[in-house]
C-alpha cells in the first residue's frame, strides 16, 4: 500500500506539471483581447497593459511560472480568474458540489443497475432476457452523449415538458420547506443524471455478467451446489460476493470517465458544474480555471483509485502486498 501510495504521488507531480504546460501550448493568450490594438477591448495605456502582465506573472520566464504554480497549489492558492477576476477557490467552491451531485448520483445509479441486471443475466445466460440486456448495455454504453441528451431533451424536455431544459434549479425560486427545493433540484437533475448513467452502465453490467459467469464455474460453486443451497443464496453470497472485487477496481477507474462525461454533458444541460466553467475558461484562455478545474479532477481520480486499491484489498487479502 506505501508504494501505491508513493506512486500516487508521482502521479500527482506529473498532473501538475501537465497541468501548467498544456493551457499554455494552446494556441491564444489570456490577455491577448486586451493586448490586441485591433480589439474592442484594448487597453491603451501601457503600463496598465505592462502591469496587467505582471500581475498575472506572464511577463516572466516560465520557469519561474511554473514554480510559482506548484507554490500556490500545494499551498491551496490557485489564483484569481483571468475573465472573471474572483479567486478560482471560490469558483471551485461554487461550481464543484453540483458536479459532485451529478457524478455521484449517476455513478451509484449505473452501479446498481450493473450489478443487479449483469448477476441476472449471468444466472441466465444464453436467454433471452440476457441477449436483450447485452444488447441495450452495448447500444447504451456506445452512444455518444451528446446524441443520447439531446434525445432526452427532445423527448421529455420539449415534446412531454416533463422536466426542465437547463440550469441545476429554477431561477429566483423560494422555496416553503426543503422538500420543494430538493425536489426543483432533483427534477433540473434528472435529465444529465440520466444521460450519464446511460453512458456509464453498459460496461459495469457486462463485466458484472462476465465475472459472475466465470465465478459460476468454479470448484466451491460445484460444491455449494451439491450442499443444496437455494438459488437465491448462490447468486448473492457466492457468485455476486466473489466478482465484486474486479467490479471496484473498474468503478474507480470509471471515476474519469463519469467525471469527462459529466463536464459535456453540464455543457448540453446548462447545469452549474464545473464543466460549463472549463467551458468557457479554455474559450478564454483562463490558465488559473483551467489549471485548477483540472487538478481538482485529477486529484478526484488518484483518490478514487487509490481508495479502490485499499477497498480491494480488504475484501480479498490475497491482492496485499508480502
Amino acid at each position: 500500500m506505501k508504494s501505491r501510495f508513493a506512486l500516487t504521488l508521482l502521479s500527482l507531480w506529473a498532473v501538475l506539471t501537465l497541468n501548467f504546460l498544456l493551457p499554455r501550448w494552446l494556441p491564444g493568450d489570456p490577455l491577448a483581447a486586451l493586448l490586441d490594438p485591433d480589439s474592442s477591448s484594448y487597453v491603451y495605456n501601457a503600463e496598465v497593459r505592462g502591469a496587467l502582465e505582471a500581475y498575472y506573472g506572464l511577463d516572466r520566464p516560465l520557469g519561474e511560472q511554473y514554480a510559482g504554480y506548484l507554490t500556490g497549489a500545494l499551498s491551496g492558492d490557485l489564483g484569481r480568474s483571468i475573465r472573471l477576476n474572483q479567486p478560482v477557490t471560490d469558483l471551485l467552491r461554487e461550481h464543484l458540489p453540483w458536479t459532485l451531485l451529478l457524478t455521484l448520483s449517476a455513478l451509484i445509479a449505473a452501479s446498481l443497475l450493473g450489478v443487479i441486471a449483469g448477476s441476472e443475466a449471468a444466472w441466465r445466460r444464453r436467454s433471452p432476457v440476457d441477449r436483450a440486456l447485452v444488447v441495450v448495455s452495448v447500444v447504451a454504453s456506445n452512444a455518444p452523449v451528446f446524441f443520447t441528451g439531446m434525445i432526452l431533451l427532445i423527448l421529455f424536455g420539449v415534446e412531454l415538458r416533463w422536466l426542465p431544459l437547463a440550469g441545476g434549479r429554477t431561477p429566483f425560486a423560494r422555496y416553503d420547506n426543503t422538500l420543494a427545493q430538493v425536489r426543483d433540484y432533483g427534477a433540473h437533475l434528472l435529465l444529465p443524471a440520466l444521460t450519464l448513467t446511460l453512458a456509464l452502465v453498459g460496461s459495469k453490467f457486462l463485466l458484472v455478467r462476465n465475472s459472475v459467469i466465470g465465478v459460476l464455474g468454479e470448484d466451491f460453486m460445484l460444491v455449494a451446489r451439491a450442499k443444496g443451497l437455494p438459488p437465491r443464496r448462490l447468486k448473492r453470497n457466492h457468485a455476486l460476493r466473489n466478482a465484486i472485487v474486479p467490479f471496484v477496481h473498474h468503478l474507480a477507474a470509471h471515476a474519469a470517465f463519469a467525471i469527462t462525461g459529466a463536464l459535456f454533458i453540464e455543457t448540453l444541460f446548462q447545469y452549474p458544474g464545473m464543466g460549463r466553467l472549463i467551458f468557457e475558461s479554455v474559450v478564454a484562455r483562463d490558465y488559473p480555471v483551467i489549471q485548477g478545474v483540472f487538478l481538482v479532477v485529477s486529484v478526484l481520480v488518484l483518490g478514487a483509485n487509490l481508495l479502490a486499491d485499499w477497498l480491494t484489498a480488504r475484501l480479498d487479502p490475497r491482492t496485499q502486498e508480502n
